[in-house]
C-alpha cells in the first residue's frame, strides 16, 4: 500500500479517524461520516483501510538486529491482574548495567510499532520493557481494531497497576542501574505522567507524547522532570495542557513542553497517515537527550 501523508486528507476526516481510534465512535459511525470524502473509486472503506496501521511501515530496528538482545518476560503484578508480559530489549554487548525505560503502549495493546520503539532504545544503549497492558485477555491479538475492542474489557485501575510492577520490576532489574524513565504514546503518555505521580523520586525522567494530563491536585506528587510532546492539531489533549501547565508552574515542577505545528495526534507513529517525520525524529531525538541528561548520568 502506498504510504499517505496526513496532507492527503481533510483535516476534520483526521479528526473523525481520531474519535473513531479513541472509542468514541464505531467503526459504522466513522464509515457513515467519511462517506462525504468518497468519490469515484474511493470508497469510504477504502478511505478507512488508508486510515489503519500499516506495520510493515515501522521496522527501524528489525527483530534480529544483533545489536541487541530481545526476549518476552512475564513480571508478577499481585495489586494488578495478577501477572504482565512484555518486550525486554537491551544492548548485546552492555558493558556493566544500563539505565532502564518503561515503554507504554497506546490504547491497543503491545503492538509491533511499541516492540520496535524499544529496540530503538536498545540500540541507544538503554535497557527497556515493553508490558502489554492486554496480557490479562490473551495478549495484543495481532490487529489494532481488536485490539482496541479488548482494551475496553480491562479494569482501567488493575492495568495502571500492572504497569507499575513493571517499573519497579524494571527498576530492581539486575541490568539495571536502579534509575528508570517512562515514555508513553496517546494512552501511554496520561500513563507516562501517572506514573510520575506515583512513583515519585523512583522514577528519574518522563516523555509523554500526546498523553492526557495528570489532575492538578496530583502535581505536587510528581518529582521526576518532565518531557511533555503535544501535537498543535490535537485540540482533545490540547485542552488540558493549560491547567497542567498551571499546576506544573505553582509546584515548581521541573519541565518542558514542546508544541509540533501542523502535526496531528500520533505523529510519532510510523505506521498511519498522522506520521509526521520530521517532528517524529525531532522529538525523538530530544527524549534520547532527555534520557541521557536525566536517566543515564
Amino acid at each position: 500500500m502506498e504510504r499517505k501523508r496526513a496532507s492527503d486528507y481533510p483535516q476534520e476526516l483526521l479528526n473523525l479517524f481520531d474519535r473513531y481510534v479513541h472509542g468514541d465512535i464505531d467503526r459504522r459511525a466513522f464509515l457513515d461520516g467519511a462517506q462525504k470524502y468518497a468519490t469515484g473509486s474511493v470508497t469510504a472503506m477504502a478511505i478507512w483501510e488508508s486510515l489503519r496501521p500499516n506495520y510493515a511501515w515501522a521496522q527501524q530496528v528489525a527483530k534480529d538486529d544483533s545489536r541487541i538482545k530481545t526476549e518476552r518476560v512475564t513480571v508478577p503484578s499481585p495489586q494488578g491482574n495478577g501477572s504482565i508480559s512484555g518486550y525486554f530489549a537491551r544492548p548485546a554487548a552492555a558493558n556493566g548495567r544500563l539505565p532502564g525505560i518503561l515503554v507504554v503502549h497506546e490504547n491497543r495493546g503491545l503492538n509491533p510499532y511499541i516492540e520496535d520503539v524499544a529496540r530503538r532504545l536498545g540500540t541507544s544503549n538503554f535497557i527497556a520493557f515493553a508490558p502489554d497492558g492486554l496480557t490479562s485477555v490473551g495478549g495484543y491479538p495481532g490487529n489494532d481494531e481488536k485490539g482496541v475492542q479488548l482494551f475496553g474489557t480491562v479494569d482501567r485501575a488493575k492495568m495502571f497497576e500492572d504497569f507499575m510492577a513493571s517499573a519497579r520490576w524494571l527498576k530492581a532489574h539486575s541490568d539495571c542501574t536502579g534509575k528508570i524513565g517512562a515514555v508513553g504514546f496517546c494512552f501511554g503518555g496520561g500513563i507516562s505522567n501517572s506514573l510520575a505521580v506515583r512513583l515519585g523520586s523512583d522514577l528519574a525522567a518522563a516523555a509523554p507524547f500526546y498523553g492526557a494530563q495528570a489532575p492538578a491536585a496530583d502535581v505536587p506528587k510528581i518529582k521526576a522532570p518532565l518531557l511533555l510532546h503535544y501535537a498543535s492539531l490535537d485540540t482533545r489533549i490540547n485542552g488540558g495542557w493549560p491547567a497542567y501547565e498551571e499546576a506544573l508552574k505553582a509546584n515548581k515542577a521541573v519541565y518542558t513542553m514542546h508544541m509540533y505545528e501542523g502535526t496531528n495526534h500520533g505523529f510519532h507513529n510510523d505506521t498511519t497517515p498522522r506520521y509526521d517525520a520530521a517532528a517524529a525524529k525531532l522529538a525523538w531525538q530530544r527524549t534520547l537527550d532527555f534520557f541521557d541528561k536525566h536517566v543515564r548520568s
